[in-house]
């Protein structure tokens, strides 16, 4: 299961590969929140480094920022338009949506973020307890299945074929196989 995110609380400690080089971890943890774009970011950074000519930036570490949006030398584009629709974002819908981008091989640095969380919002069924379960409730939402047909249905056979084919799940999110 992915660790749950708190964007609103993403943050990065930025150092400069100089600093780094001659020994030194000098820096400072950055609160993205407190910046509109990754210009505002950048120029924060060369104020915390303006005592070197052309810092070389170095993120030593991060907290609460998505797979992909940032290396040890970089910070996607997309970060803060990221952060903006995490905040937008219904909380019972963050951890699934980053676990469908990570499984759906979707990249957040890449691609727009718009027509991510929409492609998401068609694939994404719900959270249940079990694989199963969600087949269970396959089962019974059909109307031309009678009580005494639905005693005597193999479930577990059900379930592994739905899941071979139309959907998967992961940490109790099932997801349509688009």
């Amino acid at each position: 299961m992915t660790h749950q995110i708190n964007i609103s609380e993403a943050a990065v400690y930025v150092g400069t590969y100089g600093k780094y080089n001659d020994g030194s971890i000098f820096g400072k943890w950055l609160n993205l929140s407190d910046y509109a774009d990754k210009e505002e970011f950048y120029a924060a950074c060369h104020e915390l480094h303006n005592d070197e000519e052309d810092p070389e930036f170095m993120f030593q570490d991060y907290e609460n920022i998505p797979e992909g949006l940032i290396s040890e030398c970089s910070i996607s584009d997309n970060l803060f338009e990221v952060i903006e629709a995490f905040e937008n974002m219904e909380e019972n819908q963050k951890e699934p949506f980053l676990i469908w981008c990570n499984n759906g091989h979707r990249s957040l640095s890449e691609e727009d973020i718009n027509n991510l969380i929409s492609a998401f919002e068609s694939d994404y069924i719900g959270e249940y307890d079990s694989e199963e379960d969600f087949a269970t409730e396959l089962v019974e939402e059909r109307g031309d299945l009678s009580d005494f047909a639905k005693q005597y249905f193999d479930y577990e056979a059900y379930t592994r074929d739905l899941f071979l084919s139309d959907y998967w799940s992961d940490g109790g999110y099932v997801f349509y196989n688009s």
